[in-house]
């Protein structure tokens, strides 16, 4: 097994939202909008808008791990705005006034918001990101009384557009394409995942604080429109640089390092849906030796357990799980095994975390058993949003997984596959944090894998991600996609997208 002497660092930290406080260098009124600027380096601002002072001076959302850093930076108060000022950016939120009462056309047309643009500038003063204008549209959702937020930007004619995490549809350049940013695991071209992330050819790059479903427009009639479902504020980052590196290094900075995966993650991962015995798996793998084929992995996928949700190994067809793991050590091979996020309610830990309220649950506090839409209905879902949740999970897998000598994990229906939306998490709406479920479950298990194996260089395989979840040591693929020639090229640049939205590790599956 492949061992460091180190652990992973400063996963808790990106357990929480807002892990350290919001210190923006000025909060401005535009007419009753709110416009706060804070800098996290020379080249990387938060902008935040709102209507009232604790959502525009709010701390930015999860996966944000970098405390702003405004040394350097200077503001100033003039006739034709406030200017924002470092080295390497100039921030302007454009003077408002007040434009007197309007027309009829123009009550007609106009927003129901006071409206704000912000330019934001390289060192030189050549303009990179322009938002012409924000929303907030009142919405109900689940229940709750909210708003539709978003923000306008207007881009140039020769730019290209990238990132937002796994669209499945084939395109590379998102430029003049509708991107639905959020985790589907039904996605007519194949799941879609949302890392909000879009990077421009101009060498910017806006990081959307929003875990909500979101739809961006790149370069859409020659503007960027970006809508998250459920906010009462916008904040987006902005991270500029003269290339590429710089605006990775700034996006390393916000979210976190990615962690070295251990050597075999590079070589060969042999999975099959599914291995039906150990005696099965261990041919498999004893056939790839006698014919002296490279083989790094075995991966013991989904139904090895007595039931959804049991977390143990059924000892009738897999007697031995510790020996064969011995086994394949011997043979110079790792393991991974699958674990699922669901429990069935006739399993052994249904009660226990139902009791607990460890479950996604409706809007009346029953716990959600399972979608009937959907074929694998059966099991209800863990809510990993709760830290003692998370916690209880990881331990479960430790004693009754990585205890049978199972090297890493395979965390499967992480977007998760039953849908949250119009259920409840502890923390909030399934709805407003739809696409959050990743990052804290992927997590979880890192810090718990990081504390209580201290000398095993972490690995887990995901299928969704979210901004920072390349810290948890994640690597990632593209779910389960059809076996075709036409599939397979649309895994370039679904991998690509995804590598550009700051998740290094991704790849895709080869078998459908």
């Amino acid at each position: 097994m492949m061992r460091m002497g180190r652990t992973l660092v400063g996963l808790s930290a990106f357990l929480l939202a807002g892990s350290a406080l919001a210190a923006p260098l000025a909060t401005v009124d535009r007419n009753g909008s709110l416009v706060s600027v804070e800098p996290y380096a020379p080249n990387i601002v938060r902008v935040t808008i709102g209507l009232d002072h604790d959502q525009a001076g709010g701390a930015p959302g999860y996966g944000i791990v970098a405390k702003s850093d405004a040394a350097g930076w200077s503001h100033a108060n003039g006739q034709a705005g406030d200017d924002f000022a470092s080295g390497a950016l100039k921030v302007r939120v454009k003077a408002q006034p007040w434009p007197g009462a309007p027309g009829q056309m123009a009550r007609y047309f106009a927003s129901s918001i006071p409206p704000v643009t912000v330019d934001i500038a390289d060192g030189d003063g050549k303009t990179l990101v322009s938002m012409s204008g924000w929303d907030m549209v009142p919405h109900d959702v689940a229940g709750e009384h909210t708003f539709r937020v978003g923000a306008t930007f207007s881009v140039t004619p020769d730019e290209h557009f990238y990132g937002l995490g796994q669209n499945q549809e084939g395109n590379l350049d998102l430029r003049g394409h509708t991107i639905d940013c959020r985790h589907y695991y039904d996605a007519p071209a194949g799941e879609q995942v949302c890392v909000p992330v879009l990077v421009s050819s101009r060498n910017y790059m806006i990081v959307w604080d929003n875990p909500s479903q979101t739809t961006v427009s790149p370069g859409l009639y020659n503007k960027t429109q970006i809508q998250s479902e459920v906010g009462e504020r916008i904040s987006f980052f902005v991270i500029t640089g003269s290339n590429s590196d710089d605006l990775y290094k700034g996006y390393r900075l916000l979210t976190g390092v990615t962690p070295l995966p251990p050597k075999a993650a590079f070589g060969l991962i042999q999975s099959k849906a599914r291995y039906e015995s150990q005696a099965e798996l261990m041919s498999i793998a004893k056939g790839y030796r006698d014919r002296n084929y490279p083989l790094d992995v075995m991966v013991l996928d989904w139904f090895y357990w007595t039931r959804m949700g049991q977390i143990d190994i059924d000892r009738t067809y897999f007697p031995d799980p510790q020996g064969m793991n011995n086994q394949l050590h011997d043979w110079g091979m790792h393991s991974i095994i699958s674990v699922w996020p669901r429990f069935e309610r006739e399993g052994r830990y249904f009660n226990y975390l139902a009791a607990k309220g460890w479950l996604l649950k409706d809007k009346d506090g029953k716990m959600v058993d399972g979608l009937a839409v959907r074929s694998d209905r059966a099991g209800a879902l863990i809510d990993s949003t709760n830290p003692d949740a998370r916690q209880w999970f990881w331990s479960r897998i430790r004693d009754n997984i990585t205890s049978q000598g199972f090297d890493w994990l395979w965390l499967d229906e992480t977007e998760p596959d039953l849908v949250p939306d119009g259920y409840f998490y502890s923390i909030g709406s399934g709805d407003r944090y739809h696409n959050l479920f990743p990052l804290l479950h992927t997590s979880g298990v890192a810090e718990g894998s990081a504390k209580d194996r201290p000398n095993v260089r972490n690995l887990i395989l995901a299928r969704a991600a979210y901004l920072g979840a390349q810290s948890s040591g994640a690597i990632f693929w593209t779910s389960d996609v059809q076996a075709s020639w036409d599939a397979l090229q649309r895994q370039i640049p679904a991998n690509l997208n995804m590598a550009a939205s700051g998740i290094a590790y991704t790849s895709s599956d080869t078998g459908g």
